[in-house]
């Protein structure tokens, strides 16, 4: 009579060790986006802060309200959404999720003002198209 106890044998296994997960690559268009994206945010924010010191200065850049907002609520805006951006152009380089869904976000609303205005065939809405379409073929980059 033999008993079997789940101690009495080690159990081996002759399958191969979990090959490692594969390793996330930046796809040359995220990263020429990501870029571009990080220029104007970083131009956003050098004229933000270009117009706290005229301001400071007392001189005069813009004399008419943009958004309701003068004086140095508009620099504070301006600089504050020029980091914004900043900070999701390093996040789609780094490929996160959420920067590609607010960048589809954007491209929806982008292709909407256009549709809109039924301007369909222009320069603006077929590059939103083009990129939206690029986004949604790299989505499984992200993470």
């Amino acid at each position: 009579m033999s008993s079997s106890t789940p101690d009495a044998m080690p159990t081996t296994s002759s399958l191969p060790p979990p090959a490692p997960p594969p390793r996330k690559t930046l796809p040359v268009g995220v990263a020429l986006l990501s870029i571009l994206v990080g220029v104007y945010g970083f131009i956003l924010f050098l004229l933000g802060l270009l117009l706290f010191v005229g301001h400071t200065l007392n001189i005069s850049f813009l004399s008419a309200p943009v958004l309701g907002l003068t004086g140095y609520t508009l620099d504070a805006a301006v600089t504050i959404v020029g980091l914004i951006i900043l900070g999701i152009a390093v996040a789609l380089w780094r490929l996160r999720l959420w920067a590609l869904v607010l960048a589809l976000l954007f491209l929806v609303y982008e292709m909407a003002v256009y549709a809109i205005a039924h301007q369909f065939l222009t320069f603006g809405f077929v590059l939103a198209l083009v990129i939206f379409l690029y986004l949604i073929a790299v989505n499984r980059h992200f993470r």
